[in-house]
């Protein structure tokens, strides 16, 4: 874009130098001529009054360099001026001697210069073709009548070229400003981009800190939380019972859940999977999760394994085990159940845990959750595209369903 602005104004300071010492050449080229065809071409009465002819035009041009009425950028009434009274200045000289045609044939490159409109322009262009015409015939009729066709057509064709240049020369020059505009709007669009990026990093950022509060509050919920739910159950449990062997019994199974929560809490903290999946899969963990749980809570608990078992990957293990594990917990301290179920199925491109109990049930659309439970089982769920439902009536249990897509370990 800046080569082709440059190229026109190099185009246009060239423009600009023909009209201003253009006409100072060719009037003199024709005056140097016209010294060494005196004699044949010129009387002395002729020669005479070529002498203020000259001078009117070196003083025209002289006035029109100073106002500027030569050049574009001039006033326009001192430019047509300029042009109407150069147009039979240019005739008179010729009329002395034709050589003079060399100055006059001025008038067919600047017509369009100095917009002198359609009508003027045509007029003014046969003027200069009479001017031609008359030059070259020397005064022969029948001649000067066949070179006056000749020029009056080379008028048209001029006419139509300068039309074409300005034409040309608009186009050019409104497509440059509509590069410059649209480059423009690109660094405007470039610079709110980069504003946009910059927004969209700080967003992702804080996204990120928000992502990472809500992994750990449900870790701390699902290991620390669950530990200490269930030392306070088997401490209170020893501290309601008689039977010193079945106190100490109670106590040994809080420090254990006390020690079982401190190394999954050290686990989330490192984002590790839960500790039930080091060395087994899914499957086995559950199996294992929930054998634990009816020890714990003295509850029957039954898992169940439907479908063919492939290897998950390790987000959707640790994702359904700790779903279990909260399903199992809400069971403990809210069901008062007398039997669970937990089963895991392979459904081919999904995978479902359900969790199911005949304890005292809820109404969903009545009551809200209270705490991080049902929340965080969503949670959890959504990040991996799946969903959690909820079923349960007042007095005829709960069921937990959980589905997930079924992604193969790496």
């Amino acid at each position: 874009m800046d080569a082709r602005w440059q190229d026109m104004n190099i185009e246009g300071e060239l423009q600009r130098r023909f009209f201003l010492w253009g006409p100072y050449a060719l009037l003199t080229l024709a005056t140097g001529i016209t010294l060494f065809t005196v004699d044949e071409l010129m009387t002395r009465a002729e020669l005479y009054a070529t002498g203020p002819a000259v001078a009117a035009a070196v003083v025209l041009h002289l006035w029109a360099g100073h106002t500027g009425a030569c050049l574009t950028d001039g006033k326009p009434a001192q430019a047509r001026a300029y042009y109407l009274i150069r147009t039979p200045l240019a005739f008179v000289l010729t009329y002395l001697n034709p050589f003079y045609s060399i100055y006059a044939v001025l008038g067919y490159f600047d017509t369009g210069h100095y917009q002198l409109g359609l009508r003027w322009g045509r007029m003014s262009l046969l003027a200069t073709a009479v001017t031609m015409a008359y030059g070259q015939s020397a005064g022969h009729w029948p001649l000067f009548a066949a070179l006056f066709v000749l020029h009056a057509s080379l008028t048209l064709v001029f006419e139509h070229l300068g039309k074409k240049a300005d034409e040309d020369r608009e186009a050019k020059a409104a497509t440059i400003l509509a590069l410059e505009d649209a480059n423009a709007r690109l660094e405007q669009a470039l610079s709110e981009n980069a504003a946009l990026h910059e927004q969209l990093v700080l967003q992702a950022r804080e996204a990120g800190v928000s992502d990472e509060r809500r992994r750990l509050a449900a870790e701390i919920h699902d290991t620390i939380a669950q530990a200490l739910t269930g030392v306070v159950t088997q401490l209170q449990a020893a501290s309601d019972t008689q039977d010193r062997h079945s106190a100490r019994a109670h106590i040994d199974r809080a420090t254990a859940l006390a020690r079982s929560g401190l190394g999954e809490a050290r686990r989330s903290v490192r984002n590790l999977s839960p500790a039930a999946l080091e060395h087994d899969d899914l499957p086995e963990a559950l199996e294992k999760t929930v054998a634990l749980w009816s020890q714990q809570a003295t509850t029957r608990a039954d898992f169940t394994l439907t479908g063919t078992v492939s290897p998950l990957h390790d987000e959707i293990q640790a994702t359904l085990l700790r779903i279990a594990q909260e399903a199992l917990t809400n069971t403990a301290k809210h069901a008062h159940a007398t039997r669970v179920g937990v089963t895991l199925s392979y459904m081919g491109d999904e995978i479902t845990l359900d969790v199911r109990d005949d304890g005292r049930g809820f109404d969903p659309l009545a009551e809200k959750p209270i705490g991080f439970g049902l929340t965080g089982m969503r949670a959890r769920a959504e990040r991996l595209a799946g969903t959690v439902d909820i079923e349960s009536e007042p007095g005829y249990g709960t069921a937990v369903s959980a589905r997930v897509p079924l992604v193969h370990h790496a």
